[in-house]
Formats: C-alpha cells, sequence, structure tokens
C-alpha cells in the first residue's frame, strides 16, 4: 500500500470521482482520469483505498485516523484483526 499516493488522491478528489476512475479502470484496462498503474488490480486497488480514506475524513476523521482505519479494515478482512 503506498500510502503517500492514498493520500494524494484522497486530496485530489472527491469520492465520485474516485467511484468514476474506479469504473473507468475495470472496464480500460486499468486506463483512468484520476491515477496511472502498470495493473489494473493495483490502480482499481489504489482508488477504492483512496476513496475510502476520503469519505472516512467527509466524516471527520483526520488524514492520518482515516489512513488508520483503512489499515484495521484490511487486516479485519485479512482476518489479522478481530
Amino acid at each position: 500500500m503506498n500510502i503517500k499516493e492514498i493520500k494524494e488522491l484522497a486530496k485530489k478528489f472527491t469520492p465520485e470521482q474516485l467511484d468514476n476512475c474506479i469504473t473507468q479502470a475495470i472496464e480500460n484496462d486499468g486506463k483512468n482520469e484520476c491515477y496511472i498503474g502498470e495493473d489494473v488490480l493495483e490502480v482499481v486497488n489504489t482508488l477504492a483505498k483512496a476513496q475510502t480514506v476520503k469519505e472516512l475524513m467527509e466524516q471527520g476523521m483526520s488524514e492520518i485516523e482515516a489512513i488508520r482505519e483503512l489499515a484495521r479494515r484490511i487486516r479485519r478482512v485479512q482476518g489479522a484483526e478481530k
């Protein structure tokens, strides 16, 4: 997870714009208006993480709190945290 890229995307785009870019990336082999990456999966993952961080920030979390919450959610999904 490249936190710097996620932070930059979360600052620059709205959740709706990031959602549109995720759709573009899926439909166009990774090509979209928000983020350029080498692999479609990497692009979609990065955009989805940025979208989550942005949504959490809009709910009142600071940037660092939102990133920590994203990390917690990822660990929970991976089964490392309950």
